[in-house]
């Protein structure tokens, strides 16, 4: 993925596999917006892992848009959770993943090796998007998986994507849905709708990162309207929802208090002094009132993918 180093991995965002995506993105204090990827990998992972009900749902629906690829480019892989989806979803197809971290490619490759795909999986290193000059074949789908918003120019690097298409093969861009939900509007204590106020906070940080990239670009997010500006014909959208109900599983409690604790973190001198006081008591594992141990914890997520066709 393109490193900045500000990139996605799916907040799988972070916005990407991973942000994914919900309260995906912040790693560091108050405004600083940089993410150590690397660092990061086991959570995205986790993170990817524990929303591959949601990514193969939409790799079906794509599945249905595209018959029988020869080559299937993730762009900005991170860990290659999702890479080795498409592989697994589309056994004729090779697989390339994409990333300017190499740690993560390197997680990735151990991934298909493991699971029985290294025969037709690739690897490829470097920033997005000019790295993808380097592929040998044009891709039948190329995927971006809440990557593009980490790229300053979102509409150039469309572009870019566009051209490494063949005759025919398809864009696929994750970007937009809705927050993850993971409690109750009012938990108990402190003042409800603690998520929305997070909610607003991660906004603003989003709005610096993208204002802190190089060649940032303000963009009117009309996704339909800028893969047709790529020369894309055949604009679809879909949202895919990620519905895992109360009493979340341990590895849904690990997967929200990890993310609870990153915007702790990220955030905790922005929070009034009554929302820090309820984070740390969530996060308390002593705590039953805390995510770890309280009955009504959930993960509720929706993630929109929005595809276009190069002219045969």
């Amino acid at each position: 993925m393109a490193h900045h180093p500000h990139a996605s991995h799916t907040d799988q965002n972070t916005h990407g596999q991973g942000h994914p995506h919900g309260h995906g993105h912040p790693h560091g204090h108050g405004h600083h917006t940089d993410i150590a990827w690397a660092e990061m990998a086991p959570h995205l992972e986790a993170q990817a892992e524990l929303f591959t009900p949601l990514y193969e749902r939409a790799l079906s629906w794509l599945g249905k848009e595209v018959t029988e690829p020869g080559l299937i480019v993730d762009a900005g892989s991170g860990p290659g959770v999702v890479s080795c989806l498409f592989a697994e979803t589309f056994p004729g197809a090779r697989v390339m993943a994409v990333d300017g971290s190499e740690p993560l490619l390197r997680r990735a490759g151990e991934r298909a090796a493991r699971l029985g795909y290294a025969d037709r999986f690739g690897t490829l290193a470097g920033e997005l998007p000019g790295v993808l000059d380097e592929l040998d074949y044009p891709a039948d789908l190329l995927w971006a998986g809440r990557s593009l918003h980490h790229l300053g120019d979102q509409r150039a690097a469309l572009a870019a994507f566009a051209q490494r298409l063949g005759p025919g093969g398809t864009l696929a861009i994750m970007e937009g849905g809705l927050p993850t939900r993971f409690l109750p509007r009012d938990p108990g204590f402190g003042r409800p709708g603690l998520e929305a106020r997070l909610d607003a906070l991660e906004a603003e940080w989003f709005a610096r990162m993208r204002a802190d990239l190089p060649g940032s670009v303000a963009e009117t997010e009309d996704w339909a309207a800028l893969l047709g500006a790529a020369g894309l014909k055949h604009s679809r959208s879909r949202s895919f929802l990620l519905d895992l109900p109360a009493p979340a599983s341990d590895r849904a409690r690990a997967y929200v208090a990890a993310n609870l604790s990153r915007l702790r973190e990220a955030f905790g001198e922005e929070l009034d002094a009554d929302d820090r006081a309820t984070v740390d008591r969530l996060l308390d594992p002593d705590d039953e009132a805390s995510v770890h141990r309280r009955s009504d914890v959930y993960v509720l997520a929706a993630h929109t993918v929005h595809t276009a066709v190069r002219a045969g």
